[in-house]
Parts: structure tokens; sequence; C-alpha cells
């Protein structure tokens, strides 16, 4: 099995085959969640300073603070396991 990496932006990438969930940072669970990661020294905050907009929660139980938002991750993942949809403006032939 090859390691898919996904870019966060400011040259971090992140091996997304190992995310668990990607989350919007807005809820109160959330915030729980990055607290409850920062007291046990599993955040990795690669927002280079921005406001966080998505958390991508990794097998390992780190928590990884992004500043590109969940549905950005998300098309990222998509255009790199279905590139025939991304040449085809989101429709796949005979559809």
């Amino acid at each position: 099995m090859f390691t898919e990496l996904i870019h966060l932006g400011f040259n971090n990438m992140v091996a997304i085959n190992k995310a668990v969930a990607v989350i919007s940072p807005n809820s109160a669970p959330a915030k729980r969640l990055i607290q409850e990661g920062k007291s046990k020294g599993l955040v990795i905050d690669v927002t280079n300073g921005r406001r966080t907009k998505a958390i991508v929660v990794m097998d390992s139980g780190n928590i990884i603070l992004a500043a590109i938002t969940p549905e950005t991750i998300a098309s990222r993942v998509l255009a790199t396991r279905r590139p025939e949809l991304r040449e085809h403006g989101g429709e796949r032939e005979g559809e």
C-alpha cells in the first residue's frame, strides 16, 4: 500500500490514507477535541498563524489543524482518487 499525500498549504502535506475524519473546528466538540489534544501533545498546527478552518483527525490520535476548509481537502482527495471526474467537469461518461 502506498502513502497518498494531500497538500494542506504552506508546503505541508498529510498522509490522507491515515486520516480518520476531516471536520470543521466550529462546534463545541471539535473545540474540546483540540483542547484535549493540546494537553496531550497530539496537536500539529500547520496553519502558519492563520485561522483554523479544518481539523484532520489521524488514526494515530494526532490532530492536524489546517488553514483550508474541509471542502477543499475533500476536493483534493477526490481529485487524486478520481482524475476522470476532474477531466470531465465532475461528470462521468454515460451519466
